[in-house]
């Protein structure tokens, strides 16, 4: 087959399955695994150019709702119809569904069972673990520093946090993303400050600027020096790769 993917999720979800063979090309954010920097590139996922997809005649083109604006993608690929199945998981359960969805795209229903299982059981491996933990220290996660974004309760990092052992401060709002302010954050005064700001590298985030923000200095997580810059492609992306994160973050709350 001739694969398209438009997100950096799906093209995981594509290795994960172990067909990255089969992928045709990418949007600009895809980087992983590494082959996948030498393939055509269409675009950023809120701008696909769907002239360059129809050019490089897809059998099957992996579209995403998972940030909001990917909507036009989606009409476009309807427009010039082109062959497509939408993925927009918000907690793991989800992306398994999403990683049996895909191989039955791509014609391997029984591999995706497979590999979908293997999935949901290194979870339940850590949810049977944290179900012992009687302290859960508080994690903020900033996925934006302003205006402020941060996961919700109906999202696959609030699950994160759990089975590392510990809760997200946010888990209180039954949304996907809150948006809010930094005295909000302030009140909530958490333990852990998780920094995975989206389509950022870590090199270009600055635990410094956290430290100055208004009453910051007071915060549990600023006195005991646990602001942690983390891989955002461990984090904000809904793919088997959450696992990577989910084993990393249970080291960095351990220290």
């Amino acid at each position: 087959m001739r694969i398209v993917s438009i997100c950096p999720s799906n093209t995981e979800i594509v290795e994960y399955l172990g067909k990255t063979e089969e992928l045709v090309g990418v949007d600009d954010y895809s980087d992983w695994p590494e082959q996948v920097k030498e393939l055509p590139k269409v675009g950023p996922d809120l701008s696909i150019d769907m002239e360059k997809v129809a050019a490089l005649e897809p059998d099957l083109v992996l579209a995403s709702l998972s940030v909001p604006g990917m909507e036009k993608n989606i009409e476009e690929l309807e427009r010039l119809g082109l062959p497509h199945i939408i993925l927009h998981p918000n907690s793991l359960e989800e992306i398994a569904a999403d990683i049996r969805r895909t191989a039955d795209a791509l014609g391997c229903p029984q591999h995706g069972a497979d590999k979908a299982e293997e999935f949901l059981q290194e979870i339940d491996c850590y949810r049977r673990k944290s179900a012992n933990f009687t302290e859960r220290p508080r994690i903020y996660w900033e996925w934006w520093p302003k205006p402020v974004f941060t996961p919700g309760a109906v999202n696959w990092l609030t699950e994160i946090s759990e089975l590392a052992g510990a809760e997200n401060i946010f888990a209180t709002e039954n949304k996907a993303s809150v948006q809010t302010d930094w005295e909000d954050v302030r009140k909530r005064d958490p333990e852990h400050i998780c920094m995975v700001w989206v389509g950022v590298k870590e090199e270009k985030m600055n635990p410094e600027l956290v430290i100055k923000r208004p009453g910051w200095q007071e915060m549990q997580a600023v006195k005991d020096g646990k602001i942690h810059v983390l891989e955002e492609s461990l984090y904000c992306r809904p793919s088997p790769r959450l696992l990577e994160g989910l084993r990393k973050l249970v080291q960095v709350i351990e220290g």
